[in-house]
């Protein structure tokens, strides 16, 4: 019984609405007027004439029976009460009232609303045991010391049919009233379930949208983690190079004036680079409002297509053969090394991991360059079937008076964090710097909009002078 009515369930209905207070007020407005012309109609008919009370009683005894009916949502187990001790007081002194076709249906609707609005489950199982013991109560006793229930079966031992008539009368009383009670309580504790399952509904929806909303902050925060990222990495990359090299054209320009020529060159190149880079970051960026733009009117391919003709290729691992050389300058430089397993085996790298490091080998390079007085870097790339791996390792020192913004670092995390990757950097023992990331070529999957924490990625660091990157 006590699962049945949800005793433990820690859930209420929510109270009703003004609307439909107002509409309680009306119906029972409605109830009144409907049974007062009842009751006039059966007194027009002769209907009742035995009854002592006088009418005006019989009216106070209507109101009193209806007006409860207000209250069967805002307080559903006192009105349940008022309304069912009226029908046993109306069905014993007041048939007039009881008995109009009107206030069986109030009998029931009290019933009803009790067992579907009741916030107290454990008071209303109490309150439906003592209902029940109560009408069949009053049942037994109409039959046992009053002839209300028998004066109108047949006498004289006539049986018209198989049944004697007191154990037909019995019978049907029992059962019409047993009907009634459990009829109303089926009714009632749909009622609840119903509004439960409503509850539950719009809950879901709720918390839908809001997990809508975050997913929707969190993708802004991780484009723009993302933007900050390329730019950092382009930016700090062509500008690093753009110093170096002017800084060198400057040392040479009056003693090797064709020196400082090429290192201007190379400065203008790298600005160029710059440029087109920065270009194709801000095309990314400009193509995925145009795409969304373009959706609502129903040229979205033609825009996608239209955004990437304005774009140049993402850099990847075919790139860094070209990033190496142009981070030579004088005094310093780099080489790189391509290791595959199986021939063909970079090509199987995805682009995203590709690009990953690209942006990771060159924000290393730039360190070197920023912080180190290193004057020989090797960069070297491992594909085999499951991982891609990438180490820049050079055999410099760290510069005095040097530190960076940090940024780079994180970004360098950031970017393994979201391929499940992992990073070792850190001084070595023979001197010089490493950075070795590796990149599983078949990341778990994981969920569209997870948080990309960078402390999710594995670091090791190779010592405590560990230079900053920025």
């Amino acid at each position: 019984m006590g699962t049945f009515f949800a005793v433990d369930d820690p859930w209420q209905r929510p109270r009703p609405t003004a609307a439909q207070q107002r509409r309680d007020v009306w119906i029972a407005a409605g109830v009144l007027a409907l049974t007062a012309v009842g009751m006039e109609l059966t007194r027009s008919l002769g209907a009742f004439q035995t009854i002592e009370s006088p009418l005006w009683m019989q009216y106070v005894a209507m109101v009193v029976g209806v007006v409860p009916l207000i209250w069967r949502r805002t307080r559903p187990l006192a009105s349940m009460v008022i309304i069912q001790l009226h029908m046993l007081a109306a069905t014993a002194w007041w048939p007039s009232v009881g008995n109009q076709f009107t206030m069986l249906i109030v009998y029931l609707a009290s019933l009803v609303g009790g067992v579907g609005w009741a916030r107290n489950r454990r008071a209303l199982v109490g309150l439906l045991v003592a209902l029940f013991v109560l009408v069949f109560g009053q049942l037994a006793w109409m039959y046992t010391f009053t002839t209300m229930m028998t004066e109108y079966l047949p006498k004289d031992g006539d049986q018209p049919g198989l049944l004697p008539p007191m154990v037909a009368s019995v019978l049907y009383g029992s059962l019409m009233n047993l009907g009634y009670i459990l009829g109303g309580i089926l009714w009632g504790q749909l009622s609840w379930r119903a509004a439960k399952r409503m509850a539950t509904v719009s809950a879901q929806a709720a918390t839908i949208t809001e997990q809508a909303v975050e997913l929707r902050d969190r993708a802004v925060v991780d484009e723009r983690l993302r933007i900050a990222r390329e730019l950092h990495d382009v930016v700090a990359h062509h500008v690093s190079v753009m110093g170096v090299q002017a800084a060198a054209a400057r040392r040479v320009l009056s003693r090797d004036p064709e020196a400082a020529a090429q290192a201007l060159g190379a400065v203008e190149e790298s600005s160029r680079q710059a440029v087109g880079e920065m270009r194709s970051l801000l095309g990314a960026l400009r193509g995925v409002e145009v795409v969304r733009a373009a959706q609502s009117t129903g040229t979205s391919q033609g825009a996608l297509a239209a955004t990437e003709r304005g774009r140049s290729p993402e850099p990847g691992l075919a790139q860094l053969p070209e990033l190496v050389a142009q981070a030579a300058s004088t005094g310093f430089e780099p080489t790189y090394e391509l290791v595959e397993q199986t021939p063909g085996a970079a090509g199987q790298v995805s682009a995203a991991i590709g690009m990953s490091i690209y942006r990771i080998v060159q924000e290393a390079l730039s360190n070197v360059r920023k912080h180190s007085t290193a004057r020989r870097a090797v960069v070297v790339v491992r594909v085999d079937g499951t991982h891609a791996e990438a180490e820049v390792v050079d055999d410099g020192r760290p510069r005095g008076a040097t530190s960076g913004s940090g940024l780079g670092l994180l970004g360098m995390r950031e970017r393994i964090a979201s391929h499940q990757g992992s990073v070792e950097l850190g001084p070595r023992l023979v001197g010089g710097y490493r950075v070795r990331v590796r990149f599983p070529l078949e990341p778990a999957l994981h969920a569209y909009g997870a948080d990309l924490d960078p402390g999710s990625a594995t670091l090791t660091t190779g010592g405590p002078d560990v230079r900053r990157t920025g």
